[in-house]
């Protein structure tokens, strides 16, 4: 389950003037041998760099996935429910046993719950099954050579030659997804130099066959890129009728307590302390589920940028350690992707920024749909209808 990743480099200072002169596209070739002398300004020996880039490929099969994507387009309930089976359950709470001793270990060294980790190990790969099958090398230069995202791409190629200088890959035989990640957990060649670790002991890092090395070196990862022990990340909600929807989504943040205050209730169990900040989503506008979301789950967005994926993933890590199903509602009809560029589209021409015309909702779009929605007195939950499209 393959999205992108916001990156974060840990390498040496980028020769800023042949990143420059070559940012993607044209002769691939010519592309390639730009990196060469972009790895060579960056300090890398020679030798390596040829041997690195030797029968480096353009993989169309790459590009074609990268466009794809379509299963990030369906709706909450829908995603969620193609996800999450009763057979996904039953293997997170096998492999909570078989692993006890690692995930305890990553609760107490890095603040990371079992639930976290057993979501996202689910999702990538199918707890190690489905790691991929692209060779790595190939799959980065071909996205980086590629000008849609050149300038997340391009640094993952440098952090993949650091690998394997100290000798973590092979740019022949690494293989993983379609978007360079490697592993059970499907990391990122600059994540797995500032966050890898040898979770079993024997002196060698192997993300891909060592579930201990791939999960002590997830919840590095998290705690590196924020996140906080001992504090919750999601709690199903109710919201009370009239509530002040322009108040919901990720754009607002209110102490616990004053949520309660204005009659947001849990659905089960209790809300954590009432000093704590929290945002409230509504992944299918008010008609649907609601939910609490906290500092944890705006972290898991350094994991994964999609918006329906982190919210299904971190409802799964909640099912995982002993929550209810959702209260699903009944959500008003969403919009398919054409009708989803049209609102884009109509968005844009009203000085909106929603991020792209992709057919996508992202979260500039749900901000857009909210704001527009207050305009025109309709619900602004941020979940775009067919009445919507039709009122622009």
């Amino acid at each position: 389950m393959r999205s992108l990743k916001i990156l974060t480099l840990t390498l040496g200072l980028a020769a800023a003037t042949t990143a420059q002169a070559q940012s993607c596209g044209g002769d691939f070739g010519a592309f390639v041998n730009g990196l060469r002398s972009e790895a060579a300004n960056r300090g890398q020996d020679q030798t390596l760099i040829e041997s690195f880039f030797r029968g480096v490929q353009r993989n169309q099969a790459v590009i074609n996935a990268d466009r794809r994507q379509g299963i990030f387009q369906r709706p909450f309930l829908d995603f969620s429910r193609a996800l999450i089976s009763q057979n996904r359950m039953n293997a997170g709470r096998a492999n909570y046993d078989r692993h006890r001793a690692v995930f305890d270990r990553a609760q107490r060294d890095y603040g990371v719950p079992p639930g976290i980790l057993l979501a996202f190990w689910a999702f990538e790969t199918d707890f190690g099954a489905n790691q991929g099958d692209f060779n790595t090398v190939n799959a980065l230069v071909t996205l980086a050579h590629d000008c849609r995202r050149p300038e997340l791409f391009r640094p993952q190629v440098f952090a993949a030659l650091e690998m394997y200088r100290r000798g973590m890959m092979d740019p022949r035989t690494t293989r993983g997804a379609w978007a360079g990640e490697i592993g059970m957990v499907q990391k990122l060649p600059s994540d797995i130099i500032g966050y890898a670790v040898d979770g079993d002991g024997d002196g060698r890092i192997d993300l891909q066959r060592s579930a201990p090395d791939a999960l002590l070196s997830a919840a590095a990862m998290l705690r590196g890129k924020g996140w906080r022990a001992n504090e919750p990340w999601m709690h199903e909600v109710a919201i009370p009728q009239g509530l002040d929807l322009r108040q919901t989504g990720l754009r607002t943040e209110l102490s616990v307590s004053q949520w309660q205050q204005m009659g947001v209730r849990p659905t089960h169990g209790s809300l954590p302390a009432g000093n704590l900040r929290a945002s409230i989503i509504l992944p299918q506008g008010h008609r649907g589920p609601a939910f609490m979301v906290f500092h944890n789950y705006r972290t898991l967005f350094e994991w994964n940028q999609s918006f329906i994926y982190v919210t299904t993933a971190a409802y799964f890590a909640t099912r995982l350690m002993g929550a209810p199903v959702y209260q699903a509602g009944n959500p008003e009809q969403g919009l398919n992707q054409d009708q989803m560029r049209q609102l884009q589209e109509r968005l844009t021409r009203r000085g909106f920024d929603v991020g792209g015309i992709d057919g996508i909702l992202g979260a500039n779009t749900r901000a857009a749909v909210q704001d527009v929605q207050a305009q025109l007195g309709m619900p602004a939950d941020g979940w775009p209808t067919p009445q919507l499209l039709r009122a622009l």
